[in-house]
């Protein structure tokens, strides 16, 4: 392998004046035996104030070939809250056939991964607490971080890109960006526009979008799976009054929470549980995100019909409640606490919850945390018009980014094709043919894209016991 351009040897020549970066070395990052190539940038904490500053980490996985492509692959994670290199485990699947003719550039945002993270690591009781200790704790992480989080914003995120990609020494790059990342690809191809010669969005966020309000997207998910459910003939035998018992369950659990003695999954030691409409809702949304982890949920949701709490209660512990050892959620808060709740209107909020099973106070649940931050509104502004050639990925299934919402991203968008992919939830470069599809995309990306294979990747099979997924 080349280093990428031998823009490493020479960065600290080619970078500007208001970022700084070091030689870079050879490192390993969790997810791959591989060796990367990692440097540490230093930027302005406000790039429109240059003075104090922040270090980024970024990682260059250089191409396969010795003729390799001079435009690479700068990959955005989503959240907001993710790392780049977080993504790490994706280049050998996902991103593979693309890094056999570019680099692969990963960014850790400000603020995320090892780019300074902002974390509040889970108490040692984050999965018995209550909905207000958990909030108490979180708002006492956030205040000991005593940070200034107005300087977390999208925009000075798409700035730090454009100074990784002036002091790595490219030209124009291509851009992925999934969920969240979809939205600072955007923010970014409209601040730097000669900077970017094609987008992939998986994902999409559209620029309107108020990332909160997502009740009428999940409850359009959850029951595009009851219907499935219902068509399965295997299924429907299983749980023949599926979504009758899941309309139980939360009406149960609004009236009075479930408070339960169960052995811990991992310790199997007894421990006193507190199941709550918000807890049982949240963790509901937090599986539709996995078309593979959703044919998990009307076992999920019968055993706990029938107070078998056991495999749910195993499942809601992956994601914790409002603090994670993974994304970084002050963040999160940071970005939806300026970019989003202010435009999170009561008619908005009445409008998005309506039949759906995320109440508003599901939806407002985060914004108790945005008076910790102390963050300003960011003003929406009108978006421009992006001119690079743009791939949208879309799955039907998804609960937070469906179709729809990158329909709306098009309408700014000069030359943008939009491919959705019918059996597929949150994200779906990883899947079937997909990855082929990208690199073909990057190499003639004025060209449709042939995509019909998309139509091959099946949906997963239904669990219908303890024992897993149906063979």
């Amino acid at each position: 392998m080349r280093p990428p351009l031998l823009a490493i040897v020479i960065a600290t020549v080619l970078a500007p004046a208001l970022a700084r970066a070091e030689v870079g070395k050879d490192c390993h990052l969790p997810g791959t035996e591989e060796a990367l190539h990692c440097i540490r940038l230093t930027v302005p904490l406000d790039h429109h104030a240059p003075g104090a500053a922040i270090n980024l980490h970024v990682a260059v996985a250089p191409a396969l070939r010795e003729s390799a492509r001079r435009d690479p692959l700068f990959l955005l994670a989503g959240g907001p809250g993710e790392a780049g290199s977080d993504l790490v485990p994706l280049l050998n699947s996902t991103f593979r056939k693309i890094r056999a003719t570019r680099d692969i550039v990963l960014i850790d945002q400000r603020g995320t991964g090892l780019s300074g993270k902002l974390d509040c690591k889970p108490g040692k009781n984050s999965e018995t607490a209550t909905e207000d200790e958990l909030l108490e704790q979180t708002r006492a992480c956030i205040k000991g971080l005593n940070k200034h989080f107005n300087f977390y914003t999208t925009e000075q995120a798409a700035r730090d890109i454009e100074s990784v990609r002036s002091a790595l020494g490219y030209g124009r790059i291509n851009v992925w960006g999934g969920s969240y990342g979809s939205r600072l690809a955007q923010t970014y191809a409209r601040l730097f526009p000669g900077s970017v010669r094609a987008m992939i969005l998986d994902g999409v966020a559209a620029p309107d979008q108020v990332v909160p309000a997502g009740a009428h997207d999940a409850q359009a998910a959850l029951d595009a799976l009851f219907k499935q459910c219902a068509d399965d003939r295997v299924c429907a035998a299983a749980f023949p009054n599926l979504r009758a018992e899941f309309q139980s369950l939360t009406m149960r659990l609004t009236a009075s929470p479930a408070s339960l003695n169960l052995p811990d999954p991992r310790t199997a030691e007894n421990s006193r549980i507190t199941m709550t409409n918000m807890r049982f809702v949240g963790t509901v949304q937090n599986i539709l995100y996995s078309q593979a982890d959703s044919r998990r949920l009307p076992f999920l949701i019968h055993s706990a019909y029938q107070d078998r709490w056991q495999p749910f209660i195993a499942r809601s512990n992956i994601a914790r409640d409002f603090a994670s050892e993974g994304p970084a959620m002050p963040l999160h808060l940071a970005v939806v606490c300026a970019e989003d709740f202010p435009r999170l209107t009561p008619q908005l909020l009445e409008e998005d919850t309506k039949g759906s099973f995320l109440s508003p106070a599901h939806i407002m649940r985060i914004g108790k945390m945005c008076d910790a931050m102390g963050v300003p509104a960011v003003p929406y502004k009108e978006p421009a018009m992006i001119e690079a050639p743009v791939l949208l990925l879309s799955g039907a299934l998804d609960p937070v980014t469906p179709p729809r919402r990158a329909e709306a991203a098009r309408k700014y968008m000069r030359n943008a094709q939009h491919l959705v992919v019918k059996n597929a939830g949150h994200i779906v470069s990883p899947l079937g043919c997909a990855p082929r599809l990208l690199r073909e995309f990057l190499d003639q990306p004025a060209a449709p894209v042939k995509a019909n294979c998309l139509s091959e990747i099946p949906a997963p099979t239904f669990q219908l016991n303890s024992a897993g997924p149906q063979p």
